[in-house]
């Protein structure tokens, strides 16, 4: 198991940003609801219901200015960890760069889209290293990742090449290599730690593509293990990035890379994801009994408001390089734009970004390793102060308006245990039991995108 550091030992910041949807045609005083699956477009209309500047509770992305602020003021960012991209060893981004407006998409669109946020955040990070992964909205169709050996121009080279262009400052060749060919890559982060970017779109189960071969379309698996099993002779510790959590996976793929993360659970240090847009994680526990927790998947929530929520970013404490580090993640802390507060201000007035919570103050934590997340999931079954803190910050402080009863809360907290898809034996030791079909019923109903 994890120890954590000795007293004294460098911790590092790693800015974590996802799912940041920019909506080019956003247009603040616009309709807010709409019939369409994407609103706050169009023209400006007066009276209640209109578009705020910063961003909307409703079904609606992002204003690129709002992208701007978030990235302007972290050099100000008030917090206990970290104050500014000077702060900031590393940043990951894990990818769903345009908007949700999939049914008008074109390749143009999408590479305008990759294109000009990769320069805004060129931009405001200055020197910093982003390792960036490939998330579900970057193709057009949606969702449409064909393997490697489609090629020509049902092939996804026309993304690739052009991500490969616009992160080659921040990869080496070796790394846009892979990225060219199959959307995924790994480089060394410090001596001592090594990151993997896995192209989750190879899992995705709305990835028609994967109909052929669902098992390990592109090889990506057996790619890792070869990466994994390198870092492990070489004395490596890996941080894993994606796009999609692994329990949203095609079931094939998913107990595989279950499999993967158990036989090296001493080398995987942390795993991070998006696209659920919501603050969670996913726990893994040993295969043989499901009951000793080796390794979780933190979820992050999304950059965009989509839907009903605050924009947010996170930044996670981990043990920095010295001899002996771990790499693990230590804390985390998760930051937001309160939008009534924001779009209520004077125009002109910078937006205020404020620290919601970090994680073990919050939840009372002793540290940040997989079994603290576990005594968390066991206490929220009794503790139900602790469960409506959680689900206050699951949605970035700005709850649906309706609570989240017994049947919620058992499939809610089920998920948290679900490192792997559709495995109803994970949830067996919760309370109170929910019958798995009925649990699977409440996740699909509370899928944002």
């Amino acid at each position: 198991p994890p120890a954590p550091p000795p007293p004294g030992a460098p911790t590092a910041h790693i800015l974590f940003l996802t799912d940041l949807h920019w909506d080019r045609q956003y247009v603040p005083g616009s309709a807010a609801a709409c019939p369409d699956p994407l609103c706050c477009r169009g023209a400006p209309r007066d009276g209640p219901g209109a578009a705020g500047f910063w961003g909307s509770y409703s079904k609606c992305d992002l204003p690129l200015h709002t992208i701007d602020a978030l990235l302007a003021q972290l050099p100000n960012a008030t917090s206990s960890a970290s104050n500014g991209t000077g702060s900031f060893a590393a940043a990951y981004w894990t990818g769903d760069i345009p908007a949700h407006d999939v049914w008008q998409q074109s390749r143009g669109d999408q590479l305008r889209a990759l294109r000009t946020v990769t320069t805004l955040l060129r931009a405001r990070l200055g020197g910093l290293r982003v390792f960036p992964a490939v998330g579900n909205h970057e193709a057009t169709p949606v969702n449409a990742f064909p393997p490697p050996y489609v090629r020509g121009n049902r092939s996804a080279a026309w993304l690739y090449d052009a991500m490969a262009e616009a992160w080659q400052d921040w990869l080496p060749p070796a790394a846009l290599h892979t990225l060219r060919a199959g959307g995924f890559y790994t480089a060394q982060v410090w001596p001592g730690l090594r990151l993997v970017s896995l192209n989750m779109n190879f899992c995705s189960q709305a990835n028609f593509w994967l109909l052929i071969n669902a098992t390990d379309p592109a090889g990506q698996l057996q790619w890792l293990m070869g990466v994994l099993s390198d870092a492990e002779r070489d004395g490596e510790k890996v941080h894993i990035i994606g796009h999609i959590p692994p329990a949203h996976c095609l079931r094939s793929w998913s107990w595989n890379y279950y499999r993967i993360v158990n036989r090296f659970e001493g080398t995987i240090a942390a795993q991070f994801f998006g696209h659920t847009h919501l603050d969670e994680f996913e726990l893994f526990y040993d295969e043989e009994t499901l009951s000793r927790p080796v390794s979780i998947a933190f979820v992050a929530p999304s950059v965009t408001t989509y839907i009903n929520l605050n924009p947010g970013y996170r930044v996670y404490e981990v043990a920095a390089s010295y001899p002996g580090s771990s790499y693990a993640v230590l804390d985390h802390e998760t930051f937001i734009l309160n939008l009534t507060e924001a779009n209520a201000a004077p125009p002109g007035t910078a937006p205020r970004w404020q620290r919601l919570y970090s994680a073990r103050e919050a939840y009372g934590l002793p540290t940040a390793f997989p079994a603290d997340w576990d005594w968390l999931v066991r206490r929220m079954q009794d503790d139900e102060q602790l469960f409506q803190r959680f689900w206050f910050h699951l949605h970035k402080g700005h709850p649906p308006r309706e609570p989240c009863g017994a049947p919620c809360k058992a499939a809610l907290l089920c998920a948290l245990r679900s490192g792997r898809a559709a495995d109803p034996a994970l949830c067996r030791p919760l309370r109170p039991a929910l019958p798995f079909p009925r649990v699977l019923e409440l996740w699909q109903q509370r899928r944002l995108c």
